[in-house]
């Protein structure tokens, strides 16, 4: 009996350690299953022809797919069926949704995934690609009636919608964080333009494609109020490592319906003057099929057969001047200047007949010369701004970039915040620049401006600046390549495209010539072979990818979501208890009208599912009256006036248990009704209704998770927010899970624990 006791007093006192314990047992567990999960590959070398393959898709995402006439229809769908039929297979389409379509293929419930999936990163961490069949761009869309959102900054302080995973939700939370607006997720688009047409939110972000088709065909009430952004492509995606052989197969059918029109029929359909030339999809490579193009050696030409690059000389010989360096876009290997700059501008020569003289004087230098008629061209990494067009004359972009911030390997600041007070460095007439001048006048630095990217890398190494900020792709190739010791500590901001520079007014032919080069390049495949020469670098010090390493990125928004869930529980609890007092009470009354008015709520919350009544208020509500409900307060009345129905018939019960001479006896005594039900029968109700009311308020706040669908960030959403970006789902709805449980665990041993103390 004292083991016992001794026992017992042990885990009153240790039960948050023993939750963690039971948490890190579940990690352990689910960590080691997921491992040898994965161990299972599958067999490349199986031939398609003649097999059946499990396609998942999306459920609505016009014109990609959608149901027309009771059919499965889209550019998606068509796609995957000529492709099936050229290549000789037959495909079995399930509509699961995107979330559910992604889960499918990573549980091994479907062979592949063909939704308007973005090729990312990201998710080639967990999934193979086919080639590009679709080159996607971002819009913004406000209620066709809203003449007050013209463009982005007048989002400030606003709540704008996007779905869940798709590149226009990325593009509207990098957005937000630079104007000041708020970003709702959906899992649906249709939900997301329903929150713009209900007032909820001003604005929202989606696939141009999509809001095209939606706004022409009459079915969303919305008009686009800005120009396409630049997005990723779109490919067919399979388990990594698995379905080898389907992935093979969809290239070589893509390729061969490009060739035959097929597909670009297709894309007329559904698209009209809006489809794209289905032959310079992905910069060509859609048409390649399973063609490997070897990228070359830097300053090579490229070898790419649609590219000729024997072009007899008849334009004669143009002098280019560029900067020292600025890696990987010009730089010196072997007393040669080589780089994404060097190659292009060299195999545009070579395409358009026309020879270049190239002067290495420094960015400012290069400028200079070319306003002073020294030279007729620049080309350096030079990103478009308006404020440069009014001197010079640009070529079609060539480069889309970003700026990031890094630092020495064993500093510290890990944030734009830690600057306060230091120096950074920077080269001089970048976007890094610009960036960094704006940025250091909000937090408090100084800038110390270079000529040469190689002396600002050196300052930050030595300690005499803090950080650097610098296009995305030159800090990325410089430390993969172990030239610079720093380390990245910042995502990339937002940039600038990249373009070749005339002086204003002056050689246009040879911007002409330009333009039609880079435009051959893109569609022949040239242009992604130079790009691979630099940027396709392996890097040994890639990103952790195991589950440790997830787990640390995603707790923080995970810990976000579950106090949210918290909040929302706790508010939901208290007017729930209050409702469902005051009608309980009501359904003991002698008046018959007050009783049917209890059983009225009661049957209509309890006989309604619980996200009907959630979209009814979020959605339904506002569309009549006019005023916008937030998440938390449609989803706080929803759960509340829910759970106050169970627990109008829990205290119905409870009361109605107590024996009637309690009452009685309070009476006879004295006491009025009130009184009596307040001292004498409540008390004793409560004793019989407590487990009964515990497991309502764990009902409740399982049923947070319901709210993700309004884009309230609880834990569930963050969840979700995760897995779009990750996509590493079993690993993260294990800890979500495990969080679930645990908080719920608690909550029952304090309910418990509340019981016994008062209830004895």
């Amino acid at each position: 009996m004292t083991l016992l006791r001794q026992s017992a007093h042990w885990w009153r006192e240790n039960r948050l350690a023993a939750a963690a314990g039971l948490m890190a047992l579940f990690m352990l567990v689910f960590t080691v299953g997921g491992a040898v999960g994965a161990a299972k590959a599958a067999d490349d070398s199986a031939s398609v022809k003649g097999k059946t393959f499990t396609i998942a898709t999306d459920t609505t995402w016009a014109p990609f797919e959608f149901q027309r006439d009771g059919e499965l229809r889209g550019i998606d769908i068509d796609l995957i069926k000529a492709v099936a039929e050229d290549q000789g297979f037959t495909v079995k389409v399930d509509v699961l949704g995107f979330d559910g379509a992604l889960a499918a293929v990573t549980a091994g419930q479907a062979d592949a995934v063909m939704a308007g999936m973005s090729i990312t990163d990201e998710r080639e961490k967990t999934f193979d690609f086919s080639n590009p069949y679709f080159d996607s761009g971002i819009q913004m869309a406000v209620a066709a009636d809203d003449d007050t959102i013209k463009g982005y900054d007048d989002l400030k302080g606003k709540t704008v919608s996007a779905k869940t995973g798709t590149e226009g939700y990325a593009f509207a939370e990098k957005l937000g964080k630079e104007i000041g607006f708020t970003v709702t997720g959906f899992q649906d688009a249709a939900d997301a333009y329903s929150d713009v047409t209900s007032g909820n939110s001003v604005a929202t972000f989606d696939d141009y494609p999509i809001l095209a088709y939606g706004i022409a065909t009459g079915n969303v009430a919305l008009k686009t109020v800005t120009d396409q952004e630049k997005a990723s492509s779109y490919g067919m995606a399979v388990k990594k490592g698995d379905n080898r052989a389907l992935r093979l197969a969809f290239n070589a059918g893509l390729k061969n319906v490009i060739a035959d029109g097929t597909y670009q029929k297709i894309l007329d359909d559904y698209l009209g003057e809006d489809a794209p030339d289905a032959k310079t999809i992905g910069g060509g490579k859609a048409a390649l099929g399973n063609a490997k193009l070897d990228p070359g050696k830097p300053g090579e030409l490229p070898k790419n057969p649609g590219f000729a690059t024997d072009t007899p000389v008849t334009h004669g010989t143009f002098t280019i001047a560029t900067d020292t360096t600025f890696a990987p876009f010009i730089y010196q290997l072997d007393g040669k200047n080589v780089g994404i700059d060097m190659d292009l501008l060299r195999a545009i020569a070579a395409n358009q007949g026309f020879e270049v003289e190239v002067k290495t004087l420094g960015f400012d230098a290069a400028l200079a010369a070319l306003t002073a008629g020294q030279a007729d061209g620049v080309i350096a990494g030079m990103s478009i701004t308006d404020e440069r067009k009014q001197v010079f004359d640009f070529s079609d972009p060539y480069y889309s970039s970003g700026v990031q911030m890094a630092v020495a390997k064993d500093s510290d600041i890990s944030s734009y915040e830690d600057l306060k007070g230091e120096r950074v460095a920077v080269k001089t007439g970048t976007v890094g620049y610009d960036f960094a001048k704006e940025l250091g006048a909000k937090i408090g630095f100084k800038v110390n401006a270079f000529q040469d990217s190689a002396d600002m890398y050196n300052d930050v190494a030595t300690g005499n600046s803090a950080a650097t900020f610098e296009d995305a792709p030159v800090l990325q190739f410089g430390i993969a390549s172990g030239n610079v010791p720093l380390k990245i500590v910042t995502d990339p901001e937002p940039g600038a495209d990249y373009g070749f520079a005339v002086k204003k007014g002056e050689n246009a032919q040879l911007l002409a010539m330009f333009n039609e080069g880079l435009k051959n390049a893109k569609e022949s495949g040239a242009y992604q072979q130079i790009i691979d020469r630099y940027l396709a670098i392996d890097d040994a010090d890639a990103s952790d990818n195991s589950f440790w390493t997830l787990l640390q990125a995603s707790f923080p928004p995970l810990m976000q979501g579950l106090l949210l869930t918290l909040l929302a529980t706790a508010l939901s609890i208290v007017f729930a208890m209050v409702l469902g007092i005051l009608f309980g009470i009501m359904k003991l009354s002698g008046n018959a009208f007050v009783r049917f008015l209890a059983s009225a709520y009661v049957n209509i919350f309890r006989g309604t599912p619980v996200l009907v009544q959630a979209f009814f208020f979020y959605f339904g509500v506002p569309a009549v009256t006019g005023q916008p409900l937030d998440a938390l307060t449609a989803g706080v009345i929803t759960l509340s006036l829910n759970a106050g129905a169970y627990i109008t018939e829990i205290v119905r019960g409870g009361v109605q248990s107590v024996d009637p001479g309690q009452m009685e006896a309070a009476r006879s005594l004295g006491l009025g009704w009130g009184a009596s039900m307040r001292r004498v029968v409540m008390p004793q109700a409560f004793k019989i209704m407590t487990p009964n009311l515990i497991n309502q308020f764990i009902i409740t706040l399982k049923d947070t998770s319901l709210l993700s669908v309004l884009g309230f960030a609880e834990l569930t959403y963050q969840g979700r927010i995760v897995i779009a970006s990750t996509f590493r789902s079993f690993e993260i709805w294990i800890v979500v899970g495990a969080m679930y449980f645990i908080v719920i665990w608690l909550l029952t041993v304090l309910s418990n624990w509340f019981d016994r103390k008062f209830n004895k």
